[in-house]
């Protein structure tokens, strides 16, 4: 079985499981807790945020663990939009974009309908990307809280020009929460000046059920949870910390690894594309063609079912989605296709490939086309 579905979560690395593997056993104190065993497990919890902050580029006192990257995305925009209610100036404006991760966009939906807060979705081209000018123009108005943008998009891997959106919104001092689930490990995050950064441990080859959000010291954030007060107030709840501990060491080898594999991964996958391009009449990509996760391929079949082409990739031995892990089972439309302009009907074809950081053995591109095609003929017959 061929598993091509990292996008929606990875396997967890040896390497990683090694290192949290003590934390579950002799070091498990609660990391609160006054006493030898306590303190070791705050020493790791505080080593695993400075390796964290190093990747993202930012401060250690900055970071803050959650259960993943749906809690890091929405501490980020509720936090940080519910923070800034409260400072003079009050700014009840969020801007995001309709093709955003759930947990962003039911967070944008709650804010409005519980907070009287304005929500504006910039519009995306047939690419799925944003203008820089669209931004500006949205922020000309002055009462902006936050803007929040996904660094990638998870369903067809199209890729923001992080760095130039945040200028934007740094001309008017409007803080930006760049969604980095996707990206983190593939690109280089320190450099971007994102005021917040999400990140999620099982894209990287840590466990499920950890994350982070990097938040800047001058940014308000209200807090989600309340309680004993842990991650400075910020997040209470005892923290996992063989979980932080694995992010760091699966973010420490991704990082180590990055140019190195984002390369080959690249390259594979643009092989890929260019053969089930070949083989599959009908195959369209979607997503950009040139700014785009360097390991996923998202195609829409006109004329099948998406949902058949994976039970038929399956049955092939090749493990693939339908799109976002978070709306599987959902029978409407990708909310994601339709507002790049795919029809419907057309948008209910598409199946998501998403390969590993390790590059497949060499001939594995030409070989997953064929099974591609053959697949997509089974159905269409």
């Amino acid at each position: 079985m061929l598993y091509l579905d990292h996008a929606a979560t990875s396997p967890v690395r040896p390497e990683v499981l090694e290192a949290m593997q003590p934390y579950l056993t002799g070091a498990y104190g609660n990391p609160s807790s006054h006493h030898t065993v306590g303190e070791a497990a705050a020493r790791a919890l505080e080593w695993a945020r400075g390796r964290v902050a190093a990747a993202l580029g930012r401060r250690a006192s900055e970071v803050i663990f959650t259960s993943g990257g749906t809690e890091a995305n929405n501490l980020a925009v509720k936090g940080v939009v519910l923070g800034s209610a409260h400072e003079p100036p009050a700014r009840r404006r969020l801007i995001t974009t309709p093709i955003e991760h759930a947990s962003i966009l039911q967070s944008a939906e709650y804010l409005r309908r519980l907070h009287d807060v304005e929500v504006t979705l910039l519009p995306v081209d047939a690419h799925g990307v944003v203008a820089v000018d669209d931004l500006r123009a949205a922020l000309d108005r002055g009462d902006t809280a936050l803007v929040s943008v996904g660094h990638a998009n998870n369903e067809i891997g199209t890729m923001q020009d992080a760095a130039a959106l945040i200028s934007a919104a740094g001309e008017h001092d409007v803080p930006v929460h760049l969604d980095a689930v996707q990206t983190a490990g593939w690109v280089d995050l320190r450099d971007l000046g994102a005021d917040c950064i999400s990140i999620a441990g099982h894209k990287l080859g840590a466990p499920k059920g950890v994350g982070a959000v990097a938040v800047r010291a001058r940014v308000p954030l209200e807090p989600l949870l309340h309680g004993g007060g842990q991650e400075r107030g910020r997040r209470s709840g005892t923290e996992n910390v063989a979980g932080a501990v694995a992010l760091a060491v699966a973010l420490d080898l991704a990082e180590a690894e990055r140019a190195r594999s984002t390369a080959a991964v690249a390259a594979q996958t643009a092989e890929f594309i260019a053969a089930v391009r070949s083989a599959v009449p009908q195959a369209a990509l979607t997503g950009c063609t040139r700014h785009r996760l360097p390991n996923l391929a998202s195609f829409t079949f006109a004329g099948t079912n998406g949902e058949a082409v994976l039970l038929e990739l399956e049955r092939r031995g090749v493990v693939s989605s339908s799109g976002s892990a978070c709306a599987a089972g959902s029978d409407e439309p990708s909310p994601v296709l339709l507002a790049i302009g795919i029809p419907a009907t057309v948008a209910q074809t598409s199946v998501r490939f998403t390969f590993p950081r390790a590059p497949l053995p060499a001939g594995s591109a030409r070989h997953l086309a064929q099974l591609v095609a053959a697949a997509v003929a089974a159905v269409s017959s």
